[in-house]
């Protein structure tokens, strides 16, 4: 299995899946019972959208007087502090979505004002039955997904709901008690999707802003939870077959799990995960030929580097990277200024695989 080859990663009886499929494919954490509920099994290629959403941008909001008394009678942990004045119509909203023939409209609504109101996600968890309401919205549509019968109506729908759950997953004050409700895996169904109609493609971007959103933080909590779930397998996949957009979104989740100490030495941990990983890395690279991204270039630069600071993987790197990586393929897309930090990345990771050498070892 190839352990041999790494310098010290250790092989996995397990292997590694080719198609990144919802199964484990890293070689560890099968996931929770719940998890695997969740789960599906089936495969094909997503397809090739770049549409934006809103809703991967970092969202947030803000509170008020009466009705945060009102709240505070309930749960008692909103601060004073954020006792600002915001339209008492706002509330109306929040209580209007555990009413079925209103929350279509305050679904809307709401994700509209979300960016106007940094602290709308206390809120939004506080609130008597809205996170239920939120989560209700997202199972509904389970049973939508294969075989795909999703509306573009519902797909927004939905959409605008996991644009609110992203307010709660970003929030300082509610982001622990997110994790601890497990409320990401709820999430995970929409990224095992392989659907190509655009609905779809909404959800899994929208999805991936919400785990976006919470490895943003650069908490390690955040971090330590993740690896616990499927995320890594279901972000590799996506990587290996999203779109433009969804791909950049997918990688920016890993780098950030791998720049945690937890997340590089879970990667690094057998050969088969690390394998894994760079083998995704490595057919990325070769897509930015036909299709250049220089986004998400500097996300496979930086993922790349991170890996290059373990022992093992380094060793392992000196034969796996691309040669796209080591001369100058990609030049002309990084000589702005404005990508002088990943001219620096790329130089210090061919430093660190030894295509480079340092001028002390070339002054002997």
């Amino acid at each position: 299995n190839g352990g041999s080859s790494s310098g010290g990663i250790k092989g996995s009886s397990g292997g590694a899946i080719g198609n990144m499929a919802g199964a484990s494919i890293l070689g560890g954490g099968g996931g929770s019972a719940v998890e695997k509920q969740f789960l599906g099994g089936s495969e094909a290629k997503l397809g090739s959208l770049s549409d934006k959403l809103g809703a991967l941008d970092v969202m947030g909001a803000s509170l008020t007087s009466d009705q945060l008394d009102k709240n505070q009678s309930s749960s008692g942990n909103i601060p004073s502090s954020q006792k600002t004045a915001i339209p008492s119509h706002l509330y109306k909203l929040v209580r209007d979505l555990i009413d079925t023939e209103k929350r279509d409209f305050s679904l809307l609504e709401l994700s509209k004002k979300r960016e106007d109101f940094p602290d709308l996600a206390p809120i939004l968890w506080h609130s008597f039955g809205t996170i239920a309401a939120l989560l209700q919205e997202i199972v509904s549509i389970y049973p939508l997904l294969s075989p795909p019968r999703l509306t573009t109506e519902l797909s927004n729908r939905c959409c605008n709901a996991l644009a609110l759950l992203q307010c709660v997953a970003s929030h300082p004050e509610t982001r622990s008690a997110f994790l601890s409700a497990h409320i990401p895996l709820y999430l995970y169904p929409f990224l095992n999707t392989v659907c190509e109609y655009k609905q779809y493609e909404y959800l899994r971007l929208t999805s991936l802003g919400v785990i976006g959103a919470l490895v943003k933080m650069d908490d390690s909590d955040v971090i330590k939870f993740l690896l616990q779930t499927q995320i890594i397998p279901l972000c590799l996949r996506i990587m290996d077959n999203g779109s433009g957009l969804s791909k950049t979104v997918a990688t920016f989740i890993i780098q950030k799990i791998l720049l945690d100490d937890q997340g590089l030495d879970y990667i690094c941990l057998t050969f088969e995960r690390f394998s894994t990983v760079s083998d995704v890395l490595r057919k990325m690279v070769l897509g930015l030929k036909k299709q250049p991204s220089v986004r998400l270039l500097k996300h496979i630069c930086r993922c790349y580097l991170r890996l290059s600071e373990n022992k093992h993987a380094r060793e392992a790197l000196q034969t796996c990277i691309p040669n796209e990586l080591r001369d100058h393929t990609f030049a002309e897309f990084l000589k702005d200024d404005s990508e002088r930090l990943t001219r620096k990345w790329l130089q210090q990771l061919r430093r660190n695989i030894g295509d480079i050498q340092d001028n002390n070892n070339m002054l002997k």
